[in-house]
This record gives C-alpha cells, sequence and structure tokens, in this order.
C-alpha cells in the first residue's frame, strides 16, 4: 500500500461504512464482507477474490486506532487542495515552526511526501509532512525519507472456526489463504511477454502532473498511468497489468491452549510480501469456537471449566459420590448430605492447560432433576415423605 493509496481510497466506502464509524461497526461490516467474498465460498471468481483483498487492505487500516487517525487526517489534507499553506501559519504546525510554507516559491505533492521536490517549499523546522508520510508508509522516524522502492506488505486477516475441546487443549490448523504476490507470467512487470512498459508520455514518467493554483504550483497522480509513470500498452493476460495475482496457500497455524471466542492471534511475516526488500505484513486469525454441549468457560476465569450435573433429590439430601466427565476423562465427586440444589463444586486441575504447565479447575453446578411422570409406588413414597416433613418450611424467610 502506497501513500497515494491512502490519498485516492476511500476505506470507508469499501466497508460500506461512515467516516465515524465506531470501532465495532467497522469490525462487523468486514466479517460480514470477508465471509461473502471469501476466495473459498466463491471459486473462480476473480472479482470476488479482488474485492476480497481490498476489504483486508481496508480493515488492516481502519482496524488500527492509530493508522485511521492518519489515515483520516491524510484525506482531510488533500481534499483541502488549494487552501495547503495559506496564510501565515500554512503548515507551520507540522514542521515546527511558525512561518508555513514558503509562499514565495511552488511546491507539490513530492514536497508533501517527504521527497527532494522542485521549487522553494520548505517547513518552518526539520519534520514537515515528509516525517508524517515517513511514519505512515516508511516506519521510519519523522523527517526520514521515504523509499518509493522498499514498502513493508499489507496485513492481511482472516478466521478459522474451532471445536471447544481443540479451543481448550491448542491445535494446529491448516489455513488457506489467498493473498497477492508477483504475477508469475510476466514477472511483476504487468506487460504481456515479449513487450515492456513505456515511460507515460503526460508525466515523463515522473507519474505526476502539476498544476497551477495562483501563487502554488500542485502535483497530483498522473491520471494516464495512475502514478506509475507506466504505460503498458499489451497487458498480461494473467494480472491484467498490475503486475501481481492472487495466490493460495496452506498454512499450518498453531492455535495456543486456552483459545476463548473472538481472539484475534497475530502471526508475524505471513501477511502480503514486501516490496523491495521489505519484511511481509502480518498475519491476523480471528478464532471463532464453537459451544460444546456439556463444558463451558467461566466468565470470572476462563482457564476455569464449568459443569451441570443432573442429581436425584435423595442425592443431595443423604449424600452421594457421583462420577462426573472431564475433557479428558473422569472423577468422582463427594456429594455430602444435605447439599443445596445448585451448589457449586470446585475439581483442582481439570479445566484449562496453561503456557507454564499448570492448570484451571472443573467448577461442577450440581442441580435437582425432578422426573416428569410418576408411577403409583413412587407417587405414594413421595406423600409419605411429605407428610413426614411438614415441620420443614423451605419459604419461612420469604415473610
Amino acid at each position: 500500500m502506497t501513500e497515494r493509496d491512502w490519498i485516492e481510497k476511500d476505506f470507508y466506502a469499501e466497508l460500506g461504512v461512515s467516516s465515524d464509524a465506531s470501532a465495532d461497526e467497522i469490525k462487523k461490516a468486514y466479517r460480514k464482507l470477508a465471509r461473502d467474498l471469501h476466495p473459498d465460498k466463491n471459486p473462480g471468481d476473480d472479482k470476488a477474490e479482488a474485492r476480497f483483498k481490498s476489504v483486508g487492505e481496508a480493515y488492516s487500516v481502519l482496524s488500527d486506532t492509530e493508522k485511521r487517525r492518519q489515515y483520516d487526517e491524510t484525506r482531510r489534507l488533500f481534499r483541502s487542495g488549494g487552501n495547503f499553506g495559506a496564510g501565515a501559519g500554512g503548515f507551520g504546525g507540522f514542521g515546527g515552526g511558525t512561518g508555513g510554507f514558503n509562499t514565495g516559491g511552488d511546491f507539490n505533492l513530492d514536497d508533501l511526501l517527504g521527497r527532494a521536490g522542485a521549487g522553494g517549499a520548505r517547513a518552518g523546522g526539520t519534520g514537515g509532512l515528509g516525517g508524517l508520510f515517513g511514519d505512515l508508509f516508511s516506519g521510519g522516524r519523522a523527517g526520514t525519507r521515504p523509499s518509493s522502492q522498499a514498502r513493508r506488505g499489507a496485513d492481511v486477516e482472516s478466521e478459522i472456526r474451532l471445536p471447544f475441546a481443540d479451543a481448550v487443549r491448542g491445535a494446529t490448523v491448516a489455513l488457506r489463504l489467498t493473498t497477492q504476490g508477483r504475477c508469475e507470467t510476466c514477472g511483476g512487470t504487468g506487460a504481456r511477454v515479449g513487450s515492456t512498459p513505456r515511460a507515460c508520455p503526460t508525466c515523463n514518467g515522473v507519474g505526476l502532473v502539476t498544476r497551477n493554483q495562483g501563487a502554488f504550483a500542485f502535483s497530483e497522480p498522473c491520471r494516464d498511468c495512475r502514478g506509475t509513470g507506466r504505460i503498458i500498452d499489451d497487458p498480461c493476460p494473467d494480472c491484467g497489468g498490475g503486475g501481481v495475482t492472487p495466490r493460495t496457500r496452506t498454512l499450518n497455524v498453531r492455535i495456543p491452549a486456552g483459545v476463548t471466542d473472538g481472539k484475534r492471534i497475530r502471526i508475524k511475516g505471513q501477511g502480503e510480501p514486501g516490496r523491495g526488500g521489505a519484511p511481509a505484513g502480518d498475519l491476523f486469525v480471528l478464532v471463532h469456537v464453537d459451544p460444546d454441549q456439556l463444558f463451558g468457560r467461566s466468565e470470572r476465569n476462563p482457564d476455569d471449566l464449568t459443569l451441570r450435573v443432573p442429581v436425584r433429590y435423595p442425592e443431595l439430601a443423604l449424600g452421594a459420590t457421583l462420577t462426573v466427565p472431564t475433557l479428558d476423562g473422569k472423577v468422582t465427586l463427594k456429594v455430602p448430605a444435605g447439599t443445596a440444589s445448585g451448589r457449586t463444586f470446585r475439581v483442582r486441575g481439570r479445566g484449562v492447560r496453561r503456557t507454564d504447565g499448570t492448570s484451571g479447575d472443573l467448577l461442577v453446578t450440581v442441580e435437582v432433576a425432578v422426573p416428569k411422570e410418576l408411577d403409583e409406588e413412587a407417587a405414594a413414597a413421595l406423600r409419605t415423605y411429605a407428610d413426614a416433613t411438614k415441620s420443614f418450611d423451605p419459604r419461612a424467610g420469604l415473610f
């Protein structure tokens, strides 16, 4: 992703949200689009794959608070057009000075992006907007000249769904990813084999054209070559002149034990490849965990598992030894006489295994199961019991 992408692309429109959308709204919109456009769901659909890539690119910026702030600021500045530097203040705040840009000469987009520009544009300090864009696109310190060749690869978003037991124990999952890579047919040139791109005659291969507005000269991406500086007369049939094509690969992802539903796992260096020797982006995997029919996770401590066990009333009144399941077997649980329905017992070490080798606990809640129907003998026995315990009023405390 280049600095021009930040200026020209509307990431909010890409996700179908407003510019003041909340983080949750952005995440919800991305998840829906990612599911609908995923290559596995649209095999052979090149348009869906391209859209899937664009949606992921937009989300990688808007989901990051700092990147989103910088993107909004960048868009705001460049939408203002001829208002750049107008007045005495100008861009002085960015450069650290008070005089803003020197209105005695011209400045262009190259100056704003921190390159060696033609003309007399200068900021009141060493940082200027070049520092801003240096931070955004090259990862360097303020004032560093961003490279037009070496660029870190874009981050990639994906999702997986795990059974409850695999989420608790940990698992290795084969994840199919579709990312952009250099076109093998044309070697990344974008031109059909046997032909070569030519310099754009409109911008002389620079990628920028200059327009005058009053005392200022503004540079903007050349529309004929879309800012690339090149014209491809005979595009590569596989990549359409873009120099990149979608690639599908399988990556074995290790999911740590105890992962919870909605957890976002970062895998460094497994995103889009970088350009010019720059590092690759990262892969972010959103984990969805299927619920289990028996076990749950404690809200207070996700390392503790929960289990509800139905019991008969005599087992609580008289006491009993129960056999209850665990994720990897079973254990016995002693229930003392007079136990109330709904009481929770803690079985040590039978929960989620932690990275330090210890484990959470299993929380067993006993609940009385009432039979829907009774035969005459059982009903008579219960009536006898009710007569024998008339002195016990469980609702006395209510009044």
